[in-house]
């Protein structure tokens, strides 16, 4: 209890993060285990009470993922997910005994289609399934928890007796999972109600929820979910996961702390994180923040209306109902040039939450120059585009791009030079030609590296505005040959430049040597 006699345990929602898990299942967002590992810091760091760092029997890479996680974060709950089988549960407890606090999340499928369809069982079997997964989970560790897989469209009655059995067998926490984004808030609220009125055990257990957003009410069914009884909210950062994405933390978090009078409960989230984690798991993953995205995309708190303007000018709160600062996001009024010196920039990186060591200042330092020289400001989009691109690699550069001249026009063969320095130190000088500028540089860097890939996705986007726009190049390759496991592995890249054509030869660069890293670490074993 607080000194005004609230019970604090059931005044606080905890905060169960699965960007490293069911939000790196977005097509092309696989992460190594170093960018893992500097996520999980953060969201340490922020204050999420649970992170689920894997699945730990899906690959070897996710398994020393978990493991290293569990490692070096000690002030978090580790949790690895496995199916209800017992081979799954080994590993992962195998993954997670270095864990200050472990956690095994098991559990299997509760709705008709996924009995029939895809289990292929009965309900019987499926019930005593899970009871048996949670006893040898048991004995790895006391925290387990146990998900009800499509529990939207289960049956109730039948998803009552799976609760109460689990709780029973020894879950500490039951995931009531909406995996489909079926459900509408009314009806996810009810479901909620329902378990904590009708199973009898539930005391003993928290309720936990995990939407998706198929129908794009992922936050609000989440948010429902807590004003009926749920005390943890399995999220990831930006929203990022399988198909259209996950339960949006920042979302949920701002939410609840902003409407406190309506929600009663609150996090241990320390919420100025929110900006500079959104950048750094978009970056790692190459996965845009849409500029309408609520709390953290770029026209969150952007007003462009001159009544808006006015209102804002006169009191924040005339439009804005949450203090940017509250989130991190920076000032945006504060402009950059090239007369503004290192100490200038210095400055301004640091209010941007970048700590950089002198010779990652310096690289940076050199592209802002770059920048600054082709445009009239340089704002902190930019900025962030060129710390990115200079200091954002967690991998080993096999391969640097040195220079880039392309050709082209209506009337001539595009054709581009380039000047690449390999893993020996030894300059290699090749061109060749495509069907565009983009084409021919990437045939002439395909000469000189030569690993076998196929383009997959190409997208180019103005990180700021006019015709002087900093242009970020996303892309995505895959390799021809089996990366680790048999599997033709997609890898990402991205590269940010005022010349499109020279942050194109960045990304398709970036992209190759994560490729390179990749099949290194295998051969390695790491």
């Amino acid at each position: 209890m607080d000194e005004d006699g609230v019970d604090i345990k059931k005044a606080r929602v905890i905060v169960f993060d699965t960007t490293l898990r069911d939000g790196e299942q977005s097509p092309g967002a696989a992460l190594n285990i170093d960018e893992k590992i500097e996520i999980a810091r953060v969201l340490e760091e922020m204050g999420v009470d649970v992170i689920e760092a894997g699945f730990p029997i899906s690959s070897p890479g996710d398994f020393k993922a978990v493991e290293r996680i569990s490692a070096e974060i000690r002030n978090c709950t580790i949790c690895g997910l496995t199916r209800a089988k017992p081979r799954d549960i080994e590993v992962a407890a195998d993954a997670l005994k270095g864990a200050a606090y472990p956690r095994i999340h098991t559990g299997l499928g509760v709705s008709d289609v996924h009995l029939q369809y895809k289990l292929r069982t009965t309900r019987e079997d499926a019930l005593a399934m899970g009871v048996n997964a949670v006893k040898l989970a048991r004995k790895y560790t006391d925290d387990i928890e146990y998900f009800a897989e499509d529990a939207g469209r289960a049956d109730p009655e039948y998803l009552y007796r799976v609760l109460e059995a689990a709780i029973a067998a020894g879950a500490t926490v039951v995931n009531i999972p909406d995996t489909t984004g079926y459900t509408t808030p009314a009806e996810f609220g009810a479901l909620i109600a329902g378990i904590k009125n009708n199973v009898p055990n539930i005391d003993k257990a928290v309720i936990s929820v995990h939407c998706h957003n198929d129908l794009g009410m992922a936050t609000a069914n989440t948010l429902a979910g807590v004003l009926n009884g749920a005390r943890q909210v399995e999220v990831t950062v930006n929203g990022i996961g399988e198909r259209a994405g996950n339960t949006s933390m920042e979302e949920v978090v701002m939410s609840l702390k902003t409407r406190r009078d309506v929600f009663g409960v609150d996090t241990r989230i320390k919420t100025p994180y929110f900006y500079s984690i959104s950048r750094l798991v978009s970056n790692l993953t190459s996965i845009p923040v849409q500029p309408n995205k609520a709390i953290v995309g770029a026209n969150a708190f952007a007003h462009s209306s001159g009544i808006h303007q006015d209102g804002v000018l006169k009191d924040r709160t005339t439009y804005e109902i949450i203090n940017p600062q509250d989130v991190g996001v920076p000032d945006s009024a504060i402009i950059l040039s090239a007369r503004s010196g290192r100490h200038g920039l210095r400055h301004r990186l640091a209010e941007l939450g970048y700590h950089l060591g002198d010779e990652q200042f310096e690289k940076v330092y050199e592209r802002f120059l770059d920048v600054a020289d082709r445009k009239k400001t340089v704002d902190t989009r930019d900025l962030e585009a060129i710390v990115s691109d200079e200091v954002g690699m967690f991998f080993q550069e096999t391969y640097h791009l040195e220079q880039v001249q392309v050709s082209c026009g209506n009337n001539s063969i595009p054709t581009a030079t380039v000047r690449i320095t390999g893993p020996d130190g030894q300059v290699y000088c090749d061109a060749d030609h495509g069907t565009g500028p983009v084409d021919a540089i990437y045939r002439a860097i395909n000469r000189v590296i030569g690993e076998p890939n196929e383009l997959i996705e190409f997208s180019v986007q103005a990180v700021t505005e006019g015709i002087d726009a900093v242009g970020r190049v996303t892309i995505r390759v895959q390799a021809e040959e089996p990366v680790n496991g048999g599997l033709r592995r997609v890898f990402s890249g991205h590269g940010a430049d005022t010349d499109i054509v020279v942050a194109s030869a960045k990304a398709y660069m970036f992209a190759l040597n994560r490729l390179i890293a990749a099949r290194r670490d295998a051969v390695n074993g790491k």
